[in-house]
């Protein structure tokens, strides 16, 4: 299907653009968010008709777009999961849960704003891009932990997802090393077992 694009679309095209998209695409995500026209002659001739109004809207919105960027880019916030000893979380942390966290701290976002790469399945710090326009883009931290204290600590530069197995073998070795000094005998044991040997002297 060809559409005209409302606006810019990432790895698409800038507004204005005519562009050939799979039907699904258009379908479920460009016509019903407003982003794009079926490319006919009667919409074409529309976009054309209304094209400084929309440039001049998309600059405003831009603009504000940009403002809230500076405030919110690089700005961390946390959010609380339970989760395994090795840091495995019981689901993952959703485009739903980061939103509501921003709204949180003051910065009112949508979900489709936020831009998941990949699950997030483990505690830690997470850089997520969020889409304040199409445009502009921040890049934030979600500091996902199972309290606020290890929030602080891994905020601090602790990392907390250490694996069972790297633990257990530090325990290990430090066994094996306290059991490697146990039979190493002491001053005391020596000394007991060359008495004999001094007394024989002695008779002599």
């Amino acid at each position: 299907m060809q559409v005209v694009l409302l606006e810019r679309v990432e790895k698409l095209g800038q507004m204005g653009d005519v562009v050939k998209v799979k039907d699904g695409f258009a379908r479920n995500f460009l016509l019903p968010r407003k982003k794009a026209l079926r490319a006919t002659k009667a919409n074409i001739e529309q976009f054309e008709s209304q094209r400084a109004q929309l440039e001049a809207r998309n600059l405003e919105l831009r603009k504000e777009a940009e403002q809230v960027h500076a405030k919110v880019n690089g700005q961390a916030f946390i959010v609380l999961r339970q989760a395994g000893e090795t840091g495995i979380l019981y689901g993952s942390v959703s485009t739903r849960d980061i939103a509501d966290a921003m709204t949180s701290g003051g910065f009112s976002t949508a979900r489709n704003q936020v831009v998941l790469d990949k699950p997030i399945k483990t505690i830690g710090l997470h850089d997520i891009r969020v889409m304040l326009h199409p445009e502009v883009s921040a890049t934030i931290s979600i500091n996902v932990a199972r309290t606020e204290e290890e929030a602080q600590r891994q905020a601090a530069g602790e990392d907390l997802t250490q694996r069972r197995d790297e633990a257990e073998d530090e325990a290990h070795e430090a066994a094996e090393f306290f059991e490697s000094e146990e039979l190493v005998p002491s001053d005391d044991e020596e000394g007991a077992e060359e008495a004999p040997a001094d007394e024989d002297a002695a008779k002599d």
